[in-house]
């Protein structure tokens, strides 16, 4: 009895580990390549998360209303060794961000780099391998 309980355990810690993995998505899975971004905007909020950070940006439609923009970005730890910090992008920053747009429409991107107001430009670890100018 102690024995199949134990394993049982053992195998419901196995699932529940795996549970992230499955969570996880390639880039064609949700963006298309054929739909390339440049949104230009300022910072709402920048979500610092795994497996991806978000950036929530406001940008001015055709119509001069705002709407906002989540865009994906790469992990914390490889936005760090790109170059981020953890101040890179506060509430109020303007950005232009390049990428691409989410598969249904959406305004849902997964970006490619962020260009700041004085010019700077950062990779924002796009892994598609699509196209890292």
């Amino acid at each position: 009895m102690k024995t199949r309980l134990l394993v049982m355990i053992a195998g419901l810690g196995l699932l529940a580990a795996a549970v992230p993995v499955w969570g996880h998505h390639a880039f064609a899975a949700e963006f298309d390549a054929n739909k390339p971004l440049k949104l230009k905007g300022t910072v709402v909020k920048w979500e610092v998360t795994n497996p991806h950070s978000w950036i929530h940006m406001e940008v001015k439609g055709d119509d001069g209303k705002a709407v906002t923009w989540m865009i994906e970005g790469g992990s914390p730890n490889n936005l760090y060794r790109l170059g981020f910090t953890k101040e890179s992008l506060p509430p109020g920053a303007e950005i232009v961000v390049e990428g691409y747009q989410a598969k249904d429409g959406s305004t849902k991107g997964v970006g490619k780099n962020v260009t700041f107001a004085d010019g700077r430009r950062l990779f924002l670890g796009l892994q598609s391998g699509i196209d890292k100018k």
